[in-house]
């Protein structure tokens, strides 16, 4: 019996499914349901993807799904279904491949259309009410795909089957185990290279994101080979972005991306994934450098998660809306009449600093950017003007935010905010991580996390990415607490993967879990989005719990699992950097293992000044009985002393303090 012919999203958990409620179209929330009414009413399904934060989502549905004309199109020739990308990425990603296998461009909203049985067929992006930007109006596509049906209907679910199959191998076949070869994450490191943008940082064009996985590769060959160019590109893209306007100068925190090639025009949405990478990409760049510019952006975005992401019960909220007042970017910019309003005579010290931005593609008013890559003599006064203009922009109507915590998302958070808590001493922001990871436990299930939860209404089955996130939150909060409860939930998470999430070869894991009955495809998760893929977070994890242990048979399932990923990266490795990245940490990790007097911490203070994504700490007092290392080695805890180890090797250790931080700085080999 077909579902009720109204708008069925009301009672849907998902900020963005609640943004389309009151829409005239009868949409439906993914379910067996809405495709039995496809199946029993014989009309194909038209999917719309998006998320709540999606500037263009908000225009078709401004444009199409609120015009009651094609919306009665809409109800009358399909069933319409509504999925909030971020809380269904599994679906996502079956679709957004389906796409890219059509040879078409991705990004949402994702409109695409299928059979009864679900299998893709036919699809776009943003289609506009009428046509324009060489593009088909959105009521000419529908009247074609609704009369292609009705024509070529058997050879469209042909099609659609083999689209299928073919997406269905893409994102869930295996490959042969061919080994880790780490000369090929030297060959994408160098290829990434060519990929820079030599005076405005970033990869070549627009737009332009922070692209933090590239990044990551770039700073692992540094560290690995001391490739100083690698280096260097990380800190001249960190430079221009964090000058940039697609830097909040104001409140902190990046935007999504920049729609220029100079960082000038941020698309504004705030996402809590890219500042959980800005930290930890900041923080390794202050470590190197001493630049007090990447220790006053860790704080500024930092201090926008604490006052304006936190939510009650301590979990951090995925995201700030582009648009505010009907306009994307209303909230950040800024006229210089209305700069000049709110600071008289101190605005000129403000613009001697500051650039009012407005390229000829932009159409809003200007957009705040720092003219010069250094900072001024004089922060204290600037940031005294900031805080003015701050107060100012919050009595603005605010975007909306996206309450919902997605655990993954969270667990990158969490693991950013201990890593910066210890680089800076920072006890407060380790508390700050601290109530999200008991957030996340507090809405776990017999040991099972949900993937997102909204108010207390959690969506079960989780992700895998989002145990291997946790579990690398909780190896982050073990490294800087030494509390061993931290520990035992990395590899509780772990064991939650293998038992709910791996595959019949026991050499890897799916994205979504065994007894998750409503998506087309089981997919594995490789490919990474704008942060790393669910297969890299689970090698990381394994990898990481690996080298908290010291037990054989966990680094022996680390290396499975990180040699299968790498295998099946071979063949899109752009896609896949996470990858690639997390195999050259699993297969040569670092372990550092500090005895320390019982009142005197001489070398935790070394290692929190100098992070390293490859290496994990551990630090135990005079008198352990099972300091282990690698392997059978173990630590002489009976004295105070550093053991540094790479790979399955061990250097000498050391009781000195400085030649500790020689070691630590030291590169694996030559460049």
């Amino acid at each position: 019996m077909p579902l009720a012919p109204v708008n069925l999203l009301a009672d849907q958990p998902s900020p963005y499914l609640q943004q389309h409620r009151e829409n005239p179209v009868h949409w439906r929330p993914w379910s067996d349901a809405a495709l039995a009414e496809a199946r029993e009413l014989d009309r194909p399904v038209l999917l719309s993807i998006g998320y709540a934060a999606c500037h263009w989502c908000h225009v078709m549905a401004h444009e199409s799904f609120e015009n009651h004309d094609i919306a009665a199109l809409m109800n009358r020739l399909f069933v319409n279904i509504k999925v909030d990308r971020e809380a269904r990425p599994d679906i996502d990603q079956i679709y957004m491949a389906a796409l890219h296998a059509m040879g078409e461009h991705g990004g949402w909203p994702l409109t695409m259309f299928l059979t009864p049985a679900g299998e893709p067929f036919w699809g776009g992006t943003y289609f506009p009410p009428a046509p324009r930007y060489g593009r088909p109006g959105f009521p000419q596509i529908l009247q074609a795909v609704n009369q292609a049906w009705r024509d070529k209907k058997a050879e469209i679910t042909r099609s659609a089957s083999a689209l299928t199959r073919h997406v269905g191998e893409r994102l869930s076949g295996t490959t042969s185990q061919l080994g880790y070869d780490p000369s090929k994450f030297r060959t994408l490191a160098e290829s990434i290279m060519g990929m820079v943008d030599p005076v405005l940082g970033g990869m070549k064009g627009a737009p332009k994101f922070p692209n933090a996985p590239f990044l990551e590769t770039l700073w692992i060959n540094w560290l690995k080979r001391g490739d100083h160019a690698c280096r260097d590109a990380v800190l001249l893209s960190l430079r221009q972005m964090l000058n940039g306007a697609i830097y909040d100068h104001l409140g902190g925190g990046l935007s999504r991306y920049s729609t220029d090639d100079s960082w000038t025009v941020p698309h504004f949405e705030k996402m809590l994934y890219d500042n959980a990478q800005l930290i930890r990409l900041a923080g390794w760049a202050f470590a190197e450098t001493g630049d007090d510019l990447f220790r006053l952006r860790i704080e500024e975005t930092i201090g926008w998660i604490e006052r304006e992401m936190v939510l009650p019960g301590g979990g951090f909220a995925a995201s700030l809306d582009a648009d505010s007042e009907g306009e994307e970017g209303r909230f950040y910019t800024w006229t210089e009449d209305e700069v000049r309003t709110v600071l008289g005579t101190d605005s000129s010290r403000f613009l001697a600093e500051y650039e009012l931005a407005k390229p000829p593609q932009w159409e809003g008013d200007p957009v705040i950017r720092r003219g010069d890559l250094n900072l001024s003599d004089d922060e204290t006064t600037l940031s005294a003007l900031r805080l003015r203009l701050l107060e100012a922009r919050a009595r603005r109507p605010r975007p909306a935010r996206d309450d919902k915590v997605l655990t993954d998302w969270n667990g990158q958070a969490i693991a950013s905010l201990a890593e910066a808590s210890r680089l800076f001493g920072r006890t407060d922001w380790l508390e700050l991580a601290e109530a999200a990871f008991r957030f996340a436990l507090e809405s776990n299930e017999s040991g099972r996390l949900p993937h997102a939860n909204l108010g207390g209404r959690c969506s079960f089955p989780g992700l895998s990415s989002d145990h291997a996130a946790m579990s690398l939150a909780a190896a982050g909060l073990f490294e800087a607490t030494q509390r061993s409860e931290y520990k035992e939930h990395a590899r509780d998470f772990c064991l939650a993967l293998d038992r709910w999430y791996s595959d019949e070869t026991q050499t890897g894991h799916f994205l979504t879990a065994a007894d998750c009955t409503d998506v087309p495809l089981r997919i594995r998760g490789d490919v990474d989005d704008a942060m790393p893929s669910a297969t890299a977070f689970v090698v990381a994890a394994w990898s990481k719990l690996a080298m908290l242990t010291g037990e054989a048979e966990i680094q022996q399932r680390a290396w499975t699992i990180a040699e299968a990923a790498f295998a099946r990266a071979q063949a899109m490795p752009y896609g896949q950097v996470g990858i690639f990245n997390a195999c050259e940490i699993a297969m040569a990790p670092h372990k550092l293992v500090m005895v320390e007097e019982p009142e005197e911490r001489r070398f935790i203070p070394v290692a929190n000044r100098f992070p390293d994504p490859r290496r994990t700490d551990i630090a135990v007092t005079v008198g352990y009985s099972k300091a282990k290392l690698v392997g059978e080695a173990t630590a002489d805890a009976q004295r105070a002393g550093a053991w540094l180890c790479r790979g399955m090797a061990c250097l000498p250790p050391t009781g000195d303090p400085a030649e500790l931080d020689r070691e630590l700085r030291a590169h694996d080999e030559g460049a």
